[in-house]
């Protein structure tokens, strides 16, 4: 069996670090073709996408991915528990991908084992010990956290592992490969020159935080430098044709109209909404003008500010709880954004040895097909929330993209 390499990203945008990660594991694995779970048009930390994900398809295809697949927008915004297990379930659905490659700040795939294996049994003593944790009124990944040093009885050899944003998600992936029983083989590749939020260049390394910063700066000599050409050439035309946002507060007033308008029990019904939440929330967004006061007004201890933008984007997109429960207990359709002659092949090895597999090459006719009607209303959101974010364009905002928009063909 031939090597097929797996990669969840959300590449807002493709830079030099994300084609040093891909190509690194290509190598080691020696893979004949290359997978990527993509989120579409908002990504995991409650944001906008900085350019759709059509475009950030075309940068994928063109820097060593054979086939694009959608992570549906329920999964990409939501935990990052949420978000792995969704990817996981894509690839293990697709029997062909036999390694899954991710970034970490630890580069250790031992260690990130370790802490699996707790999490996913959940050992009696490590259950009471997160839940005095919780007691103290922190967050939960904090409260996990501790937690696990404590269980683990090693904070030397352990201290700043869960700090780190990509050891976090790749710990899920871990968790989530487990928890489904796959037999996909994880490997990590440790994340070079640039930490995940930092704005700094480091010869022509960047985070996708800091080139997301030059944009807004204009500081395209660093951005070039920053990012493959091909990468480059796409991003500044999109910045050309104004089809880019720059993030949440493109929908300030949106949002703040919705909490304002929305009834208190209905602000309780959207995922992560808890322990009173909703009324803190109804209280800022009649009293705010601004997103950031907003989001300030909100957000504790126990409430990161991610978890808010996460709500926010819930009630802008118009998510309830009811709607993750179901994603969380269904294996998401394949929804296909582009490939190479690799991929392509590929993707017609998926379908001839997967007949049951709802695989989407084009919405018009899936939708024409489909007799599921709650996988109909879970495609019917990826609709409405791509129209809902090209209302950000400066120029050249339409709707219905996900019906007129053709596969990317390399």
């Amino acid at each position: 069996m031939e090597s097929v390499l797996g990669i969840i990203g959300e590449y807002n945008p493709f830079h030099n670090g994300h084609l040093y990660q891909l190509h690194k594991s290509i190598e080691l694995v020696n893979a004949k073709r290359t997978v990527l779970i993509l989120s579409g048009n908002y990504v995991q930390r409650g944001d906008c996408a900085l350019i759709d994900k059509w475009k950030r398809t075309e940068m994928a295809l063109k820097n060593g991915i054979d086939l694009v697949i959608e992570l549906p927008v329920l999964y990409s915004i939501s935990s990052a528990e949420s978000f792995a297990s969704g990817a996981i379930k894509i690839l293990k659905s697709l029997k062909v991908v036999n390694h899954l490659s991710f970034g970490s700040e630890c580069g250790s795939i031992e260690t990130l084992s370790e802490f699996a294996n707790v999490l996913s049994n959940e050992p009696p003593e490590f259950k009471a010990l997160l839940q005095h944790e919780l007691s103290k009124g922190i967050s939960f990944p904090k409260a996990r956290e501790n937690a696990l040093l404590l269980y683990l009885n090693d904070i030397l050899k352990y201290s700043n592992i869960l700090n780190c944003p990509n050891n976090t998600l790749g710990l899920e992936y871990l968790i989530a490969l487990k928890n489904n029983n796959c037999k996909i083989k994880p490997m990590t590749i440790k994340r070079q020159f640039s930490e995940y939020n930092s704005l700094e260049n480091n010869n022509g390394f960047a985070s996708a935080t800091a080139v997301r910063q030059m944009v807004c700066n204009n500081e395209y000599d660093k951005l070039y430098s920053s990012m493959p050409q091909s990468s480059y050439e796409i991003l500044m035309e999109a910045l050309r044709s104004g089809e880019y946002a720059l993030g949440l507060q493109d929908f300030e007033r949106e949002i703040i109209f919705l909490l304002r308008c929305m009834p208190i029990e209905n602000i309780a019904k959207l995922p992560s909404v808890s322990e009173g939440l909703e009324n803190a929330i109804k209280e800022a967004a009649c009293n705010c003008n601004t997103l950031e006061e907003l989001i300030n007004r909100i957000k504790s201890k126990r409430f990161t500010r991610t978890r808010i933008q996460r709500i926010l984007l819930y009630a802008l997109l118009g998510y309830t709880k009811d709607d993750m429960n179901f994603v969380q207990e269904n294996i998401p359709y394949i929804r296909v954004l582009g490939f190479t002659e690799a991929g392509k092949s590929l993707l017609s090895t998926i379908t001839k040895s997967n007949k049951k597999l709802r695989i989407i090459t084009s919405v018009k006719h899936f939708t024409y097909r489909c007799k599921n009607k709650k996988v109909l209303n879970l495609l019917q959101k990826d609709i409405r929330s791509t129209d809902i974010y090209t209302l950000a364009y400066r120029k050249n905002s339409q709707s219905n993209l996900d019906y007129t928009k053709r596969l990317i063909r390399m």
